[in-house]
């Protein structure tokens, strides 16, 4: 062999191993490489959402070492509740912190925990959710291509409108009132006298300003973090249905994962509730006078007897449907709370 056919072999011997150490440094990069995992919801990035988000996202990649990381999607821009849990069962999106409002399309059973003054206080509703009935519900999301992680909360639901002081049934007569996509929700309201609209939560302000609609009902967390009072000039503390909220979970994601990595989902989902609680707190201490200072009547002291006997056919909505097994074992498991 010549000096240049020697030359010639070396440098190919060259060539060679720096393609194999790219190519191995491909691989190691591609071993680590983290998952990302599309985190969605209908609520602004200051909202008692984002906060379980935030608790969400730092639980998950510090218990993975960051092998899984999380991209929070606000305000709506991956759909509405409805979408995006859609959107969990075809695995376009990966986790979703919602509303119970859709819910009851996909999972009927949970239609029982937006029945009107089901609970009487925070504490009440905590409890059951977080007891085996509880536990029991989020496993049935697993029949209907979901997965259950955690309940996590919004709040006693209130009333605002752009019309007047809402004190009695009565007064909510003929008002046109977004509800969620929820036959119990839309039923109570037929009851008061008012014209129930439902609607996805990201067209609402839009409606209210242009006067589609008068009125919506949500918690005090919702109506603070989407600045409704630009848009409604009275608020009347009717609390009238508890909503929970859920952290739900893609299957498409999730059904691939290790027992271990799983524990983590679990784990860090159950972080994001108790921060989305402990901030729900702090709104129901604070955000009334919040809202009071940003020019809204505030209606606080309502006798709501007249409003539980309106609504009462809603529950008859719920049973004949799907009985009242779920119902009695839900108000069984709140009396022992």
């Amino acid at each position: 062999m010549t000096k240049q056919h020697v030359k010639l072999a070396f440098k190919r011997h060259v060539l060679v191993a720096a393609i194999s150490g790219i190519a191995t440094a491909g691989m190691a990069l591609q071993a680590h490489a983290a998952t990302e995992v599309n985190l969605g919801h209908t609520l602004s990035s200051t909202s008692h959402y984002s906060v379980g988000a935030d608790a969400f996202k730092e639980t998950l990649e510090r218990l993975s070492d960051g092998e899984f990381t999380v991209t929070e999607h606000t305000s709506g821009s991956l759909g509405g509740e409805r979408e995006m849990i859609e959107g969990l069962q075809i695995g376009t999106v990966d986790v979703v912190i919602t509303s119970t409002g859709p819910l009851g399309n996909f999972v009927p059973e949970s239609y029982v925990l937006d029945l009107p003054f089901l609970f009487e206080n925070y504490d009440q509703a905590r409890c059951v959710l977080d007891s085996e009935l509880g536990d029991e519900l989020l496993e049935k999301m697993g029949e209907h291509d979901l997965v259950g992680l955690a309940w996590s909360e919004n709040g006693f639901r209130h009333l605002t409108n752009s019309q007047r002081e809402i004190a009695t049934p009565a007064d909510a007569e003929g008002l046109r009132v977004r509800t969620m996509e929820n036959a119990v929700h839309q039923e109570a309201f037929r009851q008061m006298g008012a014209r129930p609209t439902p609607m996805a939560f990201p067209e609402l302000f839009t409606a209210l300003q242009q006067g589609t609609v008068d009125g919506q009902e949500n918690p005090i967390t919702v109506i603070v973090a989407t600045n409704f009072w630009e848009v409604q000039d009275y608020l009347s503390l009717t609390g009238h249905v508890y909503s929970p909220a859920i952290v739900l979970g893609s299957p498409i994601l999730l059904d691939g994962l290790s027992d271990e990595e799983r524990g983590w989902f679990m784990e860090a989902a159950a972080a994001s509730a108790q921060a989305t609680r402990e901030e729900v707190s702090r709104l129901e201490r604070e955000g009334v006078a919040l809202l009071e200072e940003n020019g809204m009547t505030v209606k606080i002291d309502i006798d709501i007897a007249p409003f539980q006997e309106a609504v009462q056919p809603a529950y008859e909505i719920f049973t004949s449907e799907y009985g009242t097994e779920m119902l009695e074992r839900v108000q069984e498991t709140a009396s022992g709370c």
